[in-house]
């Protein structure tokens, strides 16, 4: 076995990792939202639990030193667009069935490559811009207008401005990334999670059941497992390789849905979920394409 071809392995393995810590993440919160746990405390509970588990990573991996940083700023607007994107998801959970909260997210990439052309100035061509059509499409049989089961026009809105907000990350690691390492990124956006959510606790916070607090710790430790995995993934292999498998997070949500709830996707879901992966798997696949023929051109040092 090469050792390109062991890496990239080992990053897709780690990848489905973070898919699986994802669902179950996203599954436990939707269940604590029966005992009323409002979006902030969720962003709390995933943060302030989950971020032993990042310091633990750290001391084990590249060092706690790791976390110094010339670039607080950078960090600062990086944390409050996650930080929004991720309440937005946590609002949409709280409303709407778990598989379509997954599948509206999955429009994040589409949004990606919109704010990509828009603030990077990055050449988008005719073929993404036609993924991104096509995405669109996905997302608007999702969201059922004008027939099929209806949904809260709410939750709609808040899983679309979640995505908008998983984009806007995107874009945002892709301008730190540059000088930042990616467990410095995620120790501050944990710490700043927890530091604003905890300040709103008292206007946002109530009291809850035992089962509820040992489900949120449940679902914060998961997250902050997903998050370093998926972190882990992107060192081991590039990113046209990895990304295809999140998708399996829209299977694992409906399975979870349908264990806990007894609620399957309908088909419109099923149908606009088709044309989103669709898209997404036909973008990774020409990134890595772009990929091979830029190393290709690359002539080799004398």
């Amino acid at each position: 076995m090469s050792n390109e071809h062991s890496h990239n392995l080992r990053g897709i393995m780690l990848r489905c990792g973070a898919v699986v810590c994802f669902a179950i993440m996203s599954a436990a919160m939707k269940w604590a939202s029966a005992d009323h746990v409002s979006a902030i405390e969720m962003l709390f509970f995933r943060s302030a639990i989950g971020l032993p588990v990042v310091v633990a990573w750290l001391l084990l991996g590249p060092g706690i030193g790791i976390i110094r940083t010339k670039r607080p700023k950078a960090h600062l607007i990086r944390s409050m667009i996650g930080m929004s994107g991720i309440l937005m998801n946590f609002q949409a959970l709280i409303m709407l069935p778990l598989a379509d909260v997954t599948t509206i997210g999955f429009s994040a990439p589409i949004f990606a490559t919109i704010l990509s052309a828009l603030v990077l100035k990055e050449h988008v061509g005719g073929h993404r811009w036609s993924a991104v059509a096509l995405g669109f499409i996905g997302v608007a049989i999702v969201v059922r207008p004008g027939g099929g089961e209806v949904l809260s026009h709410v939750g709609i809105a808040a899983a679309l401005l979640g995505a908008i907000g998983t984009a806007g990350v995107t874009v945002t690691i892709r301008q730190i990334g540059s000088t930042e390492e990616p467990g410095t990124i995620v120790f501050w956006f944990f710490v700043a999670s927890a530091i604003v959510s905890g300040s709103m606790l008292p206007f946002f916070g109530s009291v809850h059941s035992l089962e509820t607090y040992g489900v949120l710790a449940i679902s914060g430790v998961a997250g902050a497992f997903a998050q370093i995995l998926m972190t882990m993934s992107l060192k081991a292999a590039p990113v046209s390789v990895v990304s295809p498998f999140d998708y399996g997070q829209i299977i694992w949500a409906s399975l979870l849905g349908w264990l806990l709830w007894s609620t399957a996707p309908g088909t419109n879901t099923l149908v606009g979920a088709g044309l989103i992966v669709c898209a997404g798997l036909y973008t990774a696949w020409r990134e890595s394409r772009k990929r091979r023929l830029t190393i290709a051109a690359t002539p080799p040092l004398e």
